[in-house]
Formats: C-alpha cells, sequence, structure tokens
C-alpha cells in the first residue's frame, strides 16, 4: 500500500506538472526587443516601459481570449546586427509577436526575420522606408514621416521663408531631411542649409554657427532626444532668437528634462504626448509606476500592445497570420478598444494614421497648443 500510495503521489506530481506545462505553452509569447543601452536608451527604455505596463494591466483583466501574456525583454545595445540576431531568436522561440526596435535603423535589418516567420512586428520606428518593403508583418505605434511630415511642412509654410536643416546622420535623420526637403519644394519655404550630425554627438557650436550664417529664419531640428538637447542649449548660447521647430523628439520630456530653460520656444508636431486631454490618464498611471514622465515611446509600446489585443479579437483566433490580416486597411476604435486611448486606422502597408498635436515649450511645460485631424480625414 506504501509503494501503491507513492506511485499515485508521484503520478500526481507528474500531472500537476504536466498541466502547469501545458497552461505555459498557451501563453501568448511576446519578445520586446528594443535599445536599453547606447544612444537610444531614452526611446527604448520608455517603450519597454510601456508595453509592459500594457502587458500587465491585460493580464490582471483576465487576458486575451482567456489567455494571459508572457514576454521576455532583450537589449539591442542600439545595434542593428545585434537586433537582427535577437530577432532571429525570438522567432526560434516561436513568439506571436514582436515589439521593437524603435530606432529605424536597426528595425530596417532585423524586420527580416520576423517577416520569414510570418510574425507580427511592431515598431516605433519612423524613417518612412520601414513600410515601404513590402513587409507584410511590419506595423508602427506611431506615425512614419510620410504621415507625419506633411503636416509639419503646413507649419513650416506659415513660418518661414528661409529654413536650416539640422538632422542626424542616420535612417531616422537622413529619412525626415529627405522627406521635409520634398514636402518643402515649390513651396513658400526655402530650404537655405542642410546640416548633417551624428548620433551621440556632444558638440553643436558648429551646426548652430552655419545655421546661423546661412541667413535662416527658422530651424527644423530632426536629431534624437539627447542631441535635440544639447543642439537647444547650444542654440540658447549663441543667442539665436528665430523658431525652433521639430517632429516628434523635439519637445519630448527627456529634452525639456536635459535642456532646461533652453527649450523654452520649441515647438513641435508630435503623434503622441501625455499632455494632450486623451493620454493624460495614462500619463499619470505610467508616473505612479515609473516615477518619471513618459515621453511619446512610453505610449508606443503601451498602445501598440493593446492594438495587438484588438487585431487578435477582431481575427477570433490566435493565429499570427490572421492578426496581421486584421489590421491592415482597419480601424479601430478607442470607445471599444480603451486601451489604445486613440482612434486608430492602418492601411496597407503598416502605417497608422490618427489624430495628433501641435506642441510648444513654455516655462519648462509642454503645452498642446492645436489638436490636428488625421491626415486622411474626409472632415
Amino acid at each position: 500500500m506504501r509503494r501503491s500510495s507513492r506511485f499515485v503521489r508521484l503520478a500526481l506530481v507528474g500531472l500537476l506538472a504536466a498541466g502547469a506545462g501545458l497552461l505555459h505553452a498557451q501563453d501568448i509569447k511576446i519578445a520586446n526587443i528594443v535599445e536599453l543601452s547606447g544612444p537610444g536608451t531614452t526611446s527604448g527604455t520608455m517603450f519597454k516601459n510601456g508595453v509592459e505596463m500594457a502587458i500587465k494591466e491585460i493580464n490582471a483583466a483576465g487576458g486575451i481570449q482567456g489567455k494571459k501574456i508572457s514576454f521576455t525583454t532583450e537589449d539591442t545595445q542600439t545595434n542593428p546586427g545585434v537586433a537582427k540576431g535577437l530577432t532571429q531568436k525570438a522567432v526560434d522561440n516561436e513568439v506571436f509577436a514582436i515589439f521593437g526596435p524603435v530606432f529605424s535603423g536597426s528595425i530596417m535589418v532585423s524586420m527580416a526575420e520576423s517577416k520569414r516567420a510570418e510574425t507580427p512586428n511592431f515598431t516605433g520606428g519612423e524613417a518612412a522606408s520601414i513600410t515601404q518593403q513590402g513587409n507584410p508583418y511590419v506595423f508602427r505605434t506611431s506615425f512614419g514621416q510620410s504621415v507625419a511630415f506633411p503636416k509639419v511642412a503646413r507649419y513650416i509654410n506659415a513660418k518661414s521663408k528661409k529654413l536650416a536643416v539640422i538632422y542626424v546622420n542616420n535612417d531616422f535623420g537622413k529619412g525626415g531631411q529627405a522627406a521635409i526637403k520634398q514636402l518643402l519644394a515649390n513651396s513658400p519655404t526655402q530650404i537655405v542649409a542642410e546640416i548633417s550630425t551624428e548620433s551621440g554627438q556632444v558638440d553643436f557650436s558648429a551646426a548652430v554657427i552655419q545655421a546661423k550664417q546661412s541667413g535662416a529664419d527658422a530651424l527644423f531640428a530632426y536629431t534624437n532626444e539627447e542631441e535635440s538637447a544639447r543642439l537647444l542649449r547650444e542654440l540658447r548660447k549663441q543667442g539665436w532668437n528665430k523658431p525652433m521647430i521639430g517632429e516628434t523628439v523635439l519637445t519630448s520630456a527627456k529634452v525639456v528634462e536635459l535642456a532646461g530653460e533652453a527649450a523654452n520656444g520649441a515647438v513641435a508636431h508630435v503623434g503622441l504626448t501625455v499632455d494632450a486631454p486623451q493620454l493624460q490618464d495614462f500619463g499619470k498611471r505610467y508616473q505612479a509606476q515609473y516615477n518619471t514622465v513618459s515621453d511619446h515611446n512610453g505610449v508606443k509600446g503601451y498602445t501598440g500592445v493593446y492594438i495587438l489585443k484588438a487585431a487578435i479579437e477582431k481575427a477570433g483566433k490566435l493565429d499570427r497570420k490572421a492578426v496581421a490580416a486584421a489590421l491592415r486597411n482597419s480601424c479601430f476604435s478607442a470607445k471599444q478598444n480603451p486601451g489604445i486611448l486613440m482612434d486608430v486606422c492602418f492601411d496597407d502597408k503598416g502605417d497608422l494614421d490618427r489624430e495628433s498635436f501641435m506642441t510648444e515649450i513654455r516655462n519648462g511645460k509642454t503645452l498642446v497648443v492645436e489638436t490636428l485631424p488625421p491626415l486622411n480625414s474626409k472632415k
């Protein structure tokens, strides 16, 4: 009897272990592949936080179709080669979806691996070329340059006759420089200087001198967070008193924190900001959880997970190809899917469209000064 009962106990333990393994296998596995070191640390960390915050909320509410989300987080080191290797590792582990990288140069390289595995891949990268490759599995969590730049170009036309452009010499920056140049061609605004800078650049004195000597009556800055703050400090140091215009980054929380008073007066078109009425509640919850103010990257990660949830529910099954198909040429309402925060539509390339905002830094605070309709709005 003792031996028999021992066998029964062992059998029960085995069954419980098998059951636990089965439950784990039924999780919806996500890989969070982001920049946690190197020049992209700020962007990647906030994106990561947003993704994890959404996963916690969804799991606490019962998951997706009764299944919980499990995830891993990996550091690309802001290195495209590392990002590609981590994405290959993720698809080998048969994840359901991949979030990241955030930097355009990294997603341009790594998304070949998620495409090969037919795995939905959500990115914060904004370079226009990302969605021009015909990859049916890549989706933006923010505007691409093809949607954002027509909006900022209209603003520049109203403010400037002679524009200096300062951009970062990577896929993100060169894409932005090409986009604004094309949009301003044959417009009231002439670009009088195109000034290339490097990722991680510390000294912007020569760039500002070149902008001043060009005779520009306004400056368009398209660099990453830390470089944007250094540029603003140098502009203040050299007495620049003309409009400072940007797209997304220039008025972000990290830039304001790093640039201090030098950020005052900076204006930017942004797709996402926690200062907008629709996003203020998210911003408060993010700050309470991470003890810092979220920039657009935190919102990108958070809403991206909820967009995945909405697409799974629309597809009605946990099938990666079906979920990717459910996203393309589709719209999702915040009323039906509160976690996406704002109504959003995707086109056939994976680009999204929704309302956006013009923001300005005044007395160290980012203020929403105008809400712009979706680019393709029929209103």
